[in-house]
């Protein structure tokens, strides 16, 4: 059963790298996979899935098999397998920075200066901020952080649960990919397609447990019960619908509703309809609600970890 601990222990020192110092400042492996997969994409590139289906198992592929390979020279010093794990799950989670660029924005908003507001807006999410006003900005913010929360830290925390450090690499190289090619602009329409949905099959998982932690995590676990049935299928994303449902009821306010995004207008249809509008306080409470379910998570996916070395020992 020690692997499973250390998994645990290797996780939650990963996570408090992350709270206390935030993002590696230089040569962040995360900006360094995407400069490769970039490189590679200038090879490989086609107006054809079958060439980005190429793209996705060279850069996903060769990541994980380079963290599987890695972990396998470590693999009987507890130490070494310990400080990999926290090394790893600091890199390739997010939560910190997630919650800094979120205050960034509604602090700027709290000082009534939106146009610093719209500056900082493009780190945290694709919405066209000149198109946005202080309301839509703050929902703005709310909605990527509830749509990071599973990105940037839980669906990383279930993959390494059930995968170790190769887990880990291999969901964030997937997350990675997707934001890079998997958006339907017309050069990526056909090339991003196997990065999307490799990203939608991926982040399953965590979606629906962030969604559960966010019930659990709210102040209306009721509400975001009922948002998450009625309103999360409605969302055009799989696995942003129940994320941001949930996270709309847990704090009793409407999310969605028309966006301007990578140069076109979307009207998205409004989660939870029976809460109120967005306001800048609400970013705060969207960041502390992040924050407990990614400590969740983590509890959950030291479980799932002890499970499943359980079973296979």
């Amino acid at each position: 059963m020690r692997a499973d601990r250390d998994f645990a222990y290797g996780a939650a020192a990963g996570l408090l790298g992350d709270l206390f110092l935030g993002d590696p400042r230089r040569g962040h492996p995360v900006a360094t996979f995407g400069r490769a997969a970039a490189a590679v994409e200038r090879v490989l590139w086609r107006d054809h899935r079958g060439w980005g289906a190429l793209h996705a198992v060279v850069c996903a592929g060769g990541a994980a098999a380079a963290a599987a390979a890695v972990s396998s020279l470590v693999r009987d010093s507890r130490a070494a397998s310990l400080a990999l794990t926290a090394a790893t799950t600091w890199a390739v989670v997010g939560g910190t920075s997630l919650g800094r660029e979120a205050r960034a924005v509604g602090g700027a908003l709290a000082a009534g200066d939106i146009e610093v507001a719209r500056e900082r807006l493009p780190h945290l999410c694709g919405r066209d901020p000149q198109a946005l006003d202080r309301d839509g900005i703050a929902r703005a913010v709310v909605e990527s952080v509830a749509e990071n929360t599973s990105d940037a830290v839980v669906g990383a925390l279930v993959w390494g649960a059930l995968g170790g450090v190769p887990g880990l690499v291999a969901f964030r190289a997937v997350n990675t990919l997707d934001a890079m090619v998997g958006h339907k602009s017309v050069k990526y329409r056909r090339y991003g397609w196997a990065s999307a949905r490799l990203d939608d099959v991926m982040g399953w998982p965590g979606a629906r447990l962030t969604a559960v932690l966010a019930v659990a995590a709210g102040d209306r676990p009721r509400d975001a019960v009922r948002a998450w049935r009625d309103d999360a299928d409605r969302h055009p994303s799989p696995n942003a619908g129940p994320v941001e449902a949930a996270f709309a009821g847990a704090l009793g306010v409407r999310l969605g509703g028309t966006l301007s995004y990578a140069g076109r207008v979307e009207h998205r249809p409004v989660l939870n309809g029976e809460g109120r509008g967005v306001e800048v306080a609400d970013i705060e409470r969207a960041v502390k609600l992040s924050r407990r379910v990614g400590l969740l998570a983590l509890g959950v996916a030291a479980a799932v970890s002890t499970l499943r070395k359980g079973r296979t020992s």
